[in-house]
């Protein structure tokens, strides 16, 4: 295949180049435990919203580009209730075609070529094809469990925390569960805030906090003068398929982002603003049953793992467990060996950065049934090894 130049610097995405691949699986029944949305269906008001938004003549014409009012309120009034974030609807909010634009976005409308961007290790796979994209270097931003997968900025090169100009934070972890508290926010605004560094703080799993509710970096005091916040539907609200999330913060940031998507998204479709202003309508107590569900479900596993002294990295949050592999085995070799012998599709943590080479990321977004089976399947791996 013939790609540009600045295409070939890119690598292929993980997950699209595996989703949907044929696998080669043993004798039993196969269990995904890869994949990383819920498994739930999306609300009853959010069907219900959509159905009647389809219906609606206005949604069947061009939009504004920047977001309906009624959904921007909407998304002020979460802040506001959720976080007791105060947002200006204009100047703070971009609506996203799925987060999963912004993050690739946003260091186009950030840096400049040969700038530096901190990406964690081990972090999402798909920041660094933003990066490559608008010409920047990236720097590795090491988290350490003894750490609790919390960076020391002290651990970078001077040199390269000079010409950062963005870092890329996301708490709770994908894929490690690890989670963010208030004081680590707080410091980390204090630190950068009258620098040239900005911050994207990537709230995906914001819903999923086990211990203590996640806190959103807008609260740190002076937060707005560097960080953005990206907030995804998909996943406490059970809309994957929807695509829907947005960005909130910085005014610098968000009029960059902004602009650039007023020449590629071209506004987004008023039917799918209805239903996510629906969902953001049924706020906390509904975020609060999906949080109780993946409580048990961690329970359930960390109990099991626990009582057989399988290793692996405390999960706090989020959808995902970080097991360590078996003696004699890297990420990849155990996915494939998990595969053939016990019919189990986790991913490799390799992709995740260099420090997942010798994990594996499991997914905790299957019933409860599949979440046993999975449970016995893996004791047989590790008891017999």
């Amino acid at each position: 295949m013939s790609y540009t130049e600045i295409l070939n610097t890119i690598p292929d995405s993980y997950f699209g180049k595996t989703m949907g691949r044929k696998l080669e699986i043993g004798k039993k029944p196969l269990i995904n435990m890869a994949v990383g949305i819920p498994d739930k269906p999306a609300p009853d008001e959010v069907i219900t919203a959509m159905q009647q938004a389809v219906a609606d003549p206005a949604n069947n014409k061009y939009g504004v580009f920047r977001g309906k009012e009624t959904f921007k309120t909407a998304i002020q009034q979460f802040y506001k209730e959720t976080y007791n974030v105060d947002l200006d609807k204009d100047e703070e909010i971009c609506i996203l075609y799925g987060t999963k634009n912004g993050l690739v976005h946003l260091p186009l409308c950030t840096i400049e070529p040969g700038d530096g961007v901190l990406l964690p290790d081990p972090g999402y796979t798909d920041y660094l094809a933003g990066v490559l994209l608008a010409r920047g270097e990236h720097y590795t931003l090491p988290l350490y469990e003894e750490k609790g997968y919390l960076p020391d900025f002290d651990d970078v090169p001077a040199e390269k925390l000079d010409n950062t100009k963005l870092i890329y934070l996301n708490y709770p972890s994908n894929p490690t569960g690890a989670v963010a508290t208030r004081a680590f926010f707080d410091a980390t605004v204090d630190r950068f805030k009258e620098t040239k560094t900005r911050i994207v703080h990537d709230f995906a799993y914001a819903a999923f906090g086990f211990n203590h509710e996640n806190p959103s970096i807008l609260q740190s005091p002076g937060a707005k003068e560097v960080a953005v916040e990206i907030y995804s539907l998909s996943k406490g609200f059970n809309m994957s398929g929807f695509r829907v999330g947005f960005a909130v913060g910085n005014k610098e940031m968000i009029a960059g982002l902004n602009k650039l998507q007023d020449h590629t998204q071209v506004g987004m479709w008023g039917a799918l603003q209805d239903a996510s202003t629906a969902a953001l309508k049924l706020g906390q107590p509904f975020l609060d049953e999906q949080n109780e569900l993946f409580r048990a479900r961690r329970d359930k596993v960390v109990a099991v793992l626990k009582e057989n002294n399988i290793p692996f990295s405390p999960l706090d949050g989020g959808i995902f467990l970080w097991l360590k592999t078996p003696q004699g085995y890297d990420g990849e070799s155990f996915v494939t060996y998990l595969l053939k012998e016990q019919s189990v599709l986790v991913t490799p943590g390799i992709p995740f950065g260099e420090r997942g080479r010798h994990y594996v990321r499991v997914s905790l977004a299957v019933d409860d049934s599949l979440l046993d089976a999975f449970l016995e399947r893996l004791l047989e791996v590790y008891l017999n090894k």
